[in-house]
């Protein structure tokens, strides 16, 4: 019953969530605004996966992200077909990606986190060359006019936050969401109690990586136009991973927090009075780290208070 009540309480801040950003763009003008609030919930989640059960942190996550761009984008521009079916791609593209990827999972810590931003960098380089501007548009910039479509991008996203938020919720309560914790504690004595340690963070690394790849071909429908600069911008993953580290790894609620917190406070000081902005963002992030390493979340689970 204890378990129970435990997925149910998960479960019921996931609905909330999805349900309050629903309602939103029906009362708040600023669409865009909410899309990236859609956005960064989705992805600082989807960093979740790999960083707070595995203890994989990669710098170069939007590289998984530009990549999903570029596959809905490609099969939109030269197959001319529905957007959903370019969703099919742009999560196949990233999926691919992370497959050829996985010899960075041999990597730890810091190794680990400058190769993924490396290896981000060379795809960037790839779609970014003049010399392929017939495929990708190299530096110019896409264009999908024809499936612009903000409404209905706008609930795909929300789709894809639900189904990331209750991925996190079974996670958390599951035996392999058990046996991904024990991984990143010990990969040793895990794998000595019976735990595959190469399937456990291949899996995570690939849904990680699925999660991000959707993320960033909604995003290239719900934009329409956008530049490989865009889609490969490091604060994609510097921004998603503050978020998480802010509110608390391994938890729900804590990425939740962080988003609604930090990029909240971006669009009210980073927008309206930017000149404080940096000050504002530094401080807080100096005053975690030094009192709150384990995120704000920590406030609670210190005292013994079981956190969502």
């Amino acid at each position: 019953m204890h378990k129970r009540n435990r997925i149910i309480l998960d479960a019921g801040i996931a609905t909330a969530v999805v349900a309050l950003m629903g309602i939103m763009r029906g009362v708040y003008s600023n669409e865009l605004m909410l899309f990236n609030f859609i956005m960064f919930l989705t992805l600082s989640q989807g960093l979740n996966i790999i960083y707070g059960f595995t203890g994989y942190l990669p710098f170069g996550y939007v590289g998984f992200y530009g990549a999903g761009a570029y596959g809905f984008s490609l099969v939109v521009m030269h197959l001319h077909v529905p957007a959903m079916v370019g969703m099919v791609a742009a999560g196949a593209a990233a999926l691919v990606l992370g497959v050829i990827l996985l010899p960075l999972l041999r990597l730890s810590g810091a190794y680990f986190a400058i190769a993924s931003m490396a290896a981000a960098q060379a795809v960037y380089e790839i779609v970014a060359n003049p010399d392929l501007e017939s495929i990708t548009k190299g530096p110019y910039g896409v264009s999908l006019s024809d499936v612009f479509a903000p409404a209905t991008s706008y609930y795909v996203a929300l789709a894809i936050l639900a189904g990331t938020l209750l991925l996190v919720v079974w996670l958390r309560n599951s035996r392999f969401g058990m046996s991904l914790q024990a991984i990143r504690d010990d990969s040793v004595s895990a794998a000595m109690a019976g735990v595959s340690v190469v399937r456990g963070r291949t899996i995570a690394w690939l849904l990680s990586a699925l999660i991000a790849g959707l993320v960033g071909g909604v995003f290239a429908w719900h934009i329409s136009v956008f530049y490989p600069d865009t889609a490969f911008d490091l604060s994609v993953s510097i921004f998603s991973t503050v978020f998480l580290l802010f509110g608390g790894a391994t938890t729900l609620s804590g990425p939740l927090l962080g988003v609604f917190i930090l990029y909240g406070i971006y669009n009210i000081i980073g927008i309206a009075v930017p000149q404080y902005f940096q000050f504002t963002y530094g401080a807080l992030i100096v005053l975690l780290v030094l009192f709150l390493p384990n995120g704000l979340v920590s406030l609670l689970t210190n005292r013994g208070i079981r956190v969502p």
